[in-house]
């Protein structure tokens, strides 16, 4: 700019000051920039008025059951979860029972593969139970995994069992016992919601342990589960055979400082649920069925009893796929449900960190929750015995569900890997 440009600076209308020149056509063509110049404007101005925002998608909350969509609707490949779909038919995944996938909000795909367990099961004994035909009657509970009176369905309804992914929904209680203040911090020592347990010669470091210690799997509680085989060389087969499990785990040795070494641990899961009866005075599948499930629109669940009457936490819990489908998308959405906060603000952000590394540098742990990635993308999952998944992939907007029961021997094709290809995979692909 020139200086003597200067005075024209905050003009209405400094473009028809500079087309000004002295003289009568010079006045004339400055009128018709003048107007011009107006007449674009008001045009603007109306279409600024008159363009609609563009809205994000309204969310929609499944309490009374899914909205359906078709997976290219929402971004998904529909080629991918045929063609997956065809090899679980043909038995390339073993036996696998259902397969549900959310998108945005909308159940995408609902696959279901019936089974005959009880010709799968019969004959079938070993460390885990016996299944059809069986006549030992000291097997005759729900704790008995190879009959299928109680696995992997309970007693013909459609409650799947969950396994290890009960562990994932045990953790989110304690975080709405902790959101409603009947947990005061992750970082009490865990042995505060058992004093009236005495635990004979036990190491200092138990008392030292965190309730946060144990979200994670570090509790420092010597325990041999990954590394053993099914059998009763198995701690947690041990745990299942013992009348008391919360006193079981207890009394197990340390070997190690709390929150310094991580190890897959069911007894530590199971003291969760001790810690619950002891924070509310509920046991926890009540507390969750008042907390937790009722929010949701989850009707219809059971969770198996230990025999002190304690709900089991490491792997008692069994859901429908659809109603399991839920609580990812509860974490998926930070804990809120339609208005209603049931998760403490950023407990889903916490819940979901590496806190601890597992054996596998490919996965990491956070409170009861695995964590890995593909890419740039978080996948957070609860994982169960028998080929039971939960997936949430937050920057998708999916939630994934597979149940199976692959625990009869047989070799299969990794579900896991393929499940994740086919939800990652682009809508045209």
């Amino acid at each position: 700019m020139r200086a003597d440009d200067v005075s024209h600076v905050g003009r209405r209308e400094p473009f028809v000051t500079h087309v000004a020149r002295p003289g009568s056509q010079g006045r004339v063509r400055a009128l018709e920039a003048q107007r011009a110049l107006r007449t674009s404007g008001l045009v603007l101005a109306a279409v600024l008025t008159v363009a609609p925002q563009a809205q994000p998608p309204a969310t929609t909350w499944p309490t009374s059951g899914w909205t359906r969509a078709t997976p290219e609707s929402q971004g998904l490949s529909a080629v991918g979860l045929a063609s997956l779909d065809t090899e679980i038919k043909a038995g390339a995944f073993g036996n696998v029972d259902r397969m549900v996938v959310i998108k945005g909000g909308r159940l995408v795909f609902d696959g279901r593969y019936t089974r005959d367990y009880r010709e799968i099961s019969r004959g079938k004994t070993g460390p885990l139970g016996c299944g059809e035909g069986c006549t030992d009657a000291s097997w005759m509970h729900e704790f008995n995994y190879y009959h299928p009176n109680w696995h992997p369905y309970y007693q013909g309804r459609d409650v799947h069992t969950l396994q290890s992914v009960t562990k994932s929904v045990a953790a989110t209680a304690i975080g709405i016992a902790l959101g409603r203040g009947e947990i005061k911090s992750l970082d009490l020592p865990f042995m505060q919601f058992f004093k009236d347990r005495k635990v004979p010669g036990a190491d200092p470091r138990l008392y030292r342990a965190t309730v946060r210690d144990l979200l994670t799997m570090r509790s420092g509680i010597e325990w041999h589960e990954q590394d053993r085989p099914l059998d009763d060389t198995n701690i947690t087969v041990q745990l299942e055979k013992s009348r008391d499990w919360i006193a079981f785990t207890l009394a197990e040795p340390m070997d190690a400082d709390p929150g310094t070494k991580w190890a897959y641990n069911s007894g530590g899961s199971m003291l969760l649920s001790g810690i619950i009866r002891s924070a509310t005075g509920q046991h926890i599948d009540e507390y969750a069925r008042q907390h937790l499930f009722q929010p949701l629109g989850i009707k219809d669940f059971h969770w198996k009893k230990t025999p002190t009457g304690h709900p089991d936490t490491e792997g008692g819990l069994y859901l429908s796929a659809t109603d399991l489908a839920k609580i990812g998308y509860l974490c998926l959405h930070d804990g809120m449900w339609d208005g209603r906060r049931v998760l403490p603000a950023g407990w889903v952000k916490d819940a979901t960190t590496r806190h601890a590394q597992p054996t596998s540098p490919a996965w990491g742990y956070g409170y009861q929750w695995w964590i890995t990635g593909r890419g740039r993308e978080d996948i957070w999952a609860g994982r169960g015995f028998g080929g039971q998944y939960l997936v949430v992939i937050p920057s998708r907007d999916i939630v994934g569900v597979v149940h199976a029961w692959n625990i009869f021997g047989a070799r299969t094709k990794d579900s896991f890997g393929a499940f994740l290809d086919v939800l990652l995979a682009p809508a045209g692909g």
